[in-house]
């Protein structure tokens, strides 16, 4: 909202000289630094703002002593303050978008400022009749698709991860997988609006669309999507997994545990790396780079906020022989958080890959709808929806009896995935400090309400995803749950669900 202000300025060239005392006492009515006030005064300039953005309590204790004087301004408030500062973003101080929504849909809430043009004879008197009039337009409002309350509690329970992992950051995004509408997007650390200028480069930053990370073990059901959907396997088809190792050209892949004969179903599961380069091996890298593309890795999703990079994927022509070992599992390949939400939703909603959204649609000062905004596909089918029911129900088995238990909820069959992913050191090698950790996934799990990504980076001395990430992921989809009524809290509740559903 805007809230009425009034900001003071001088015009030095037209002062007598002031006494510095007496700025003191200025300075402090006005809490500013009287020795910059004293040398603005002193300037000798036509015009210096003398402090923006104060109060008519304050204006009237200070007056017009000094040759100060007043204009009527507005200031834009942000009455939640540090919640969604990623998404609403921030103004400069002449009222300008700079960050998140109010840079993205300035045009639509800026509004126009009105004038006259008029015509004077040489006496410069008016000739009316002759004048030109274009009344000021009131900026129009966002009806976005942020949920307050969603909003709310992945900002609480990311930063609680956090802290509590002793991560540099973190993000969590909460979408619905059938209309691409983005109902919580958190980072941190994060700012307050009101004091963007006060905060950190760091703070500003809105990693769930700006930092590109591996994805890790996450990356894993995009392999598994392509090769259901070529029909290169099924789910009892078994690949010995090496006992833990295994030698691809120069290099050696390792899988967390060895393991010897699992079933394509056991090889997700239990996340063999090794397993999965034989199930990806069984496509080849043109159809499989095809599919990875398929899913948006490589191009911006077209979120509608600025600052969005495309990730990092390489053509398969520049592929070397240990990329097919590594890019299925995740490595050699660069994401974002918002990438792979919109990929999992493609598996949750039966195969379609749509255009996430923040912004519902415009209206104006009466309530009269400008211009909406409906679901997008960006494209029509990724997979096939027997493929993505396949694939939903391995990813089922990961949170029940896999890598992902702890982000098991009562009551709700969870599908999803964990993924640790060594960050890469200066020198090009990877660390053995320094993760991102992660976990994707979706419930309930037969008819999906929500898609939760929660990514945590540099947590420490615990860095799996399936210890600090699942949790955090289970607080999230947990609470958003219960919120939305999905989750039968009692007899009563399941019963008016029933009711509703039928």
């Amino acid at each position: 909202m805007n809230f009425p202000v009034y900001s003071a300025y001088c015009h030095p060239n037209k002062l007598q000289h002031i006494d510095k005392s007496h700025i003191k006492d200025i300075a402090r009515l006005l809490e500013v630094d009287a020795d910059e006030l004293y040398q603005k005064m002193n300037s000798g300039k036509n015009f210096v703002w003398v402090k923006r953005f104060i109060t008519e309590e304050t204006m009237e204790k200070v007056g017009k002593d000094a040759g100060i004087e007043y204009f009527k301004d507005e200031q834009r408030i942000y009455p939640n303050g540090q919640l969604g500062s990623h998404i609403l973003g921030c103004v400069d101080v002449d009222g300008n978008g700079i960050e998140g929504l109010e840079l993205e849909y300035e045009r639509y809430l800026r509004g126009r400022t009105g004038w006259l043009s008029v015509l004077r004879d040489s006496k410069r008197r008016f000739l009316y009749g002759l004048e030109t009039r274009h009344p000021p337009v009131n900026g129009h409002s966002l009806i976005s698709s942020i949920d307050a309350v969603i909003q709310h509690v992945a900002e609480k329970e990311l930063k609680k991860a956090v802290e509590a992992s002793h991560a540099k950051g973190g993000s969590v995004i909460v979408m619905d997988p059938f209309t691409g509408e983005i109902l919580a997007l958190a980072n941190y650390p994060h700012f307050d609006s009101n004091n963007a200028r006060k905060a950190s480069f760091d703070a500003m930053r809105n990693r769930a669309i700006c930092d590109v990370y591996e994805p890790g073990s996450c990356f894993k059901p995009i392999t598994a999507a392509a090769a259901l959907e070529e029909r290169a396997v099924n789910e009892t088809q078994e690949f010995f997994c090496e006992n833990g190792s295994l030698r691809i050209a120069n290099r050696t892949l390792h899988d967390h545990r060895p393991h010897g004969t699992l079933t394509f179903r056991e090889v997700i599961v239990l996340s063999s790396n090794i397993g999965t380069y034989k199930v990806a091996s069984l496509l080849g890298k043109d159809r499989l780079a095809e599919y990875i593309r398929k899913f948006g890795f490589g191009e911006k999703t077209g979120i509608d906020l600025p600052g969005e990079v495309s990730g990092i994927f390489r053509a398969p022509k520049t592929w070397q022989a240990i990329d097919m070992g590594t890019i299925p599992m995740g490595q050699g390949v660069g994401v974002t958080a918002i990438q792979m939400a919109c990929a999992l939703s493609a598996i949750a909603n039966g195969g379609f890959l749509l255009e996430p959204k923040t912004v519902l649609k415009v209206e104006d000062e009466f309530g009269n709808t400008i211009e909406s905004f409906r679901e997008i596909a960006v494209r029509n089918r990724v997979i096939s929806y027997e493929a993505s029911e396949r694939l939903r129900n391995i990813l089922v088995d990961v949170v029940e009896n896999g890598t992902g238990k702890l982000a098991r909820i009562k009551g709700v069959k969870v599908a999803g995935k964990t993924g640790t992913a060594q960050k890469l050191e200066p020198d090009g090698s990877y660390s053995h400090r320094k993760y991102i950790a992660s976990f994707i996934g979706f419930a309930p799990a037969d008819r999906p309400t929500f898609v939760v990504i929660a990514t945590l980076d540099e947590p420490w001395p615990r860095y799996y995803g399936g210890s600090v990430a699942a949790p955090l992921f289970k607080e999230v989809m947990e609470q958003a749950l219960e919120y939305c009524g999905v989750m039968p809290q009692s007899e009563e509740t399941a019963a008016r669900l029933l009711v509703r559903n039928n």
